[in-house]
């Protein structure tokens, strides 16, 4: 047994040797008043001192047990002493108050559940075999009464202490393993709570634990780096006094019963802004009721400005690109130029400098929409947005398309009355007529067009414990424009969207692309789905509710 266990045991003897201390003064102040009750049953003036002498050393000894208690270097030879005390003093009571008739012989129960207490079984048969000698003793001693009814007295309390001694002594052996029980879990515990302590000090991510109220109770020592700021100057504070914005965070993650994450922007110590990533989720308690809020963030300012370096870089490296690719494309019409030039200036019949002329003028013309569709592509005007009624809005380019449908084809229309986008109306008109077009170039015979546009609701709330559905999102519309033609094939769909790709023979590659540019600057999103026989651009805007 090791030397910390000893120790325990030892404490753990001596707070029950105290409850025992206090146990017999309240024996002994109940043994005072039953001698008060028989002191005047005829006995005589010895009994009578002798019982009040025996009090006394009671109360005496209880007192000079409480003072030396302190000084007591082996409890268990100092708990065996007062056991066999008590026996005296019991026994000293029963001898002074008539033998086998006296009213203390009870009195010894007490005593065994004490030696089960302090020493559990062997402590409990070893105190009921003392207190049976010694009552023996005294009804042998004495005896008053015939020695059959001495015996069968004795007999009687021998059972009852045996009795006791068998259920305080389990009793005692169960109180023990409970509480062996309980200190490991209390060890467990403390240990729990050490883990978690020591894990959240050294996290390398900033946490704050908020309250109900969204107040700040909980700052780990991260989140003050990060923060620049003390505990004791955090707890207690408003989320949106110590990041601004947060509580919105809060509120969706409440909403949406799950995690929300986001990135905000703060002003450093310094005065640089700084860019924190940060998770907001809800804090349950012990019965899954909402505590609060947990909030994890981390200092992302370097991966923001990784972020803007590579941007920037895609950028320049996509102006390459584009360089190389317009260059491609203006050497051809520049080619047909020079070569119609040099003809002419070689003299030609009249025939063929109008020919050659032709040839120029085409190739001059094709120059021009390039730049033209280029110069739309890389600079779009920004969108000077105002509630657009698509219905009317797709008949106009229905009729502007009615000399570009090939002959056989049809034009099925379908708009909801109330649809209506937030758009710039000339840009929109422009989207719808480039995929319209492009569905007239799909179809090789007899086929469908068709245009459509209906008003969506926003996506479902999450379900409670869900994280894989999407946040909520305003009501949109959205547009279809779709043909039975030959479809895309996998290799081009991939590529559509990208400048100057084009799979026409006349064709710039800047349709799709400048469709894609307008539909992002509207803050809207733009889909595809292509197979033969069957192709369909999704464009879903921002909804608005009517026009002005």
């Amino acid at each position: 047994m090791s030397a910390e266990a000893s120790a325990e045991e030892r404490a753990v003897l001596r707070r029950t040797l105290v409850r025992l201390l206090v146990a017999r003064l309240g024996l002994a102040a109940l043994g005072a008043g039953l001698a008060l009750a028989v002191a005047g049953e005829g006995r005589s003036p010895s009994e009578v001192r002798g019982l009040w002498a025996v009090l006394a050393v009671a109360f005496g000894s209880t007192a000079l047990s409480a003072a030396w208690m302190g000084r007591v270097r082996r409890p268990q030879r100092f708990s065996a002493v007062q056991l066999g005390a008590d026996v005296g003093v019991v026994t000293a009571l029963v001898h002074f108050s008539g033998g086998g008739g006296s009213p203390f012989g009870f009195l010894y129960l007490p005593i065994t559940v004490f030696g089960a207490m302090l020493f559990d079984r062997r402590g409990a048969y070893g105190s009921a075999l003392l207190s049976s000698l010694a009552y023996g003793a005294v009804l042998a001693w004495g005896l008053r009464t015939p020695a059959e009814v001495e015996f069968a007295i004795w007999c009687a309390l021998t059972a009852a202490l045996l009795m006791v001694a068998l259920l305080a002594s389990a009793l005692a052996r169960e109180l023990r393993v409970t509480g062996e029980r309980l200190d490991a879990s209390h060890a467990r515990l403390r240990a729990l709570a050490s883990l978690h302590e020591r894990t959240l000090e050294c996290l390398t991510s900033g946490l704050l634990t908020l309250d109900p109220a969204q107040r700040v109770s909980y700052v780990n020592p991260e989140a003050e780096r990060i923060l620049g700021r003390r505990t004791a100057e955090l707890l207690g504070q408003p989320l949106d006094e110590v990041l601004p914005g947060a509580s919105a965070l809060a509120r969706d993650a409440e909403a949406a019963s799950g995690r929300m994450r986001a990135r905000i922007q703060l002003a450093g110590a310094d005065g640089e802004p700084r860019h924190l990533g940060l998770a907001v989720s809800i804090l349950r308690g012990g019965q899954g009721a909402e505590a609060g809020h947990v909030v994890i963030f981390q200092d992302v300012t370097a991966v923001v400005r990784m972020e803007q370096e590579l941007r920037l870089r895609s950028r320049l490296a996509g102006v390459g690109e584009l360089a190389a690719s317009i260059a491609h494309e203006i050497r051809n019409p520049l080619a047909a130029i020079s070569g119609s030039v040099e003809l002419l200036r070689g003299g030609r019949a009249e025939a063929d400098r109008e020919r050659l002329m032709g040839i120029a003028l085409r190739e001059i013309g094709r120059l021009d929409a390039l730049i033209r569709d280029f110069l739309q592509y890389a600079r779009p005007a920004p969108p000077k947005l105002a509630p657009v009624a698509l219905p009317a809005l797709l008949e106009e380019v229905a009729q502007m398309l009615a000399t570009a449908v090939p002959p056989g084809a049809e034009l099925e229309l379908e708009a909801d009355p109330a649809a209506c986008a937030m758009a710039d109306a000339t840009q929109l008109r422009q989207v719808l007529w480039n995929l319209t077009r492009n569905a007239c170039d799909a179809l090789e015979g007899p086929g469908v067009i068709r245009l459509s546009a209906a008003r969506v609701g926003p996506p479902q709330a999450r379900a409670p414990g869900d994280r894989k559905r999407p946040r909520e999102e305003a009501a949109a519309v959205e547009i279809v424009v779709s043909d039975t033609g030959r479809g895309i094939p996998l290799a081009d769909l991939e590529r559509i969207f990208d400048p100057f790709y084009t799979t026409k023979p006349d064709g710039t590659g800047l349709g799709l692309p400048t469709v894609h540019r307008i539909v992002e600057s509207h803050g809207g999103t733009l889909e595809v789905e292509s197979q033969p026989g069957a192709t369909r651009f999704r464009v879903r805007l921002p909804a608005a509710e009517g026009p002005a």
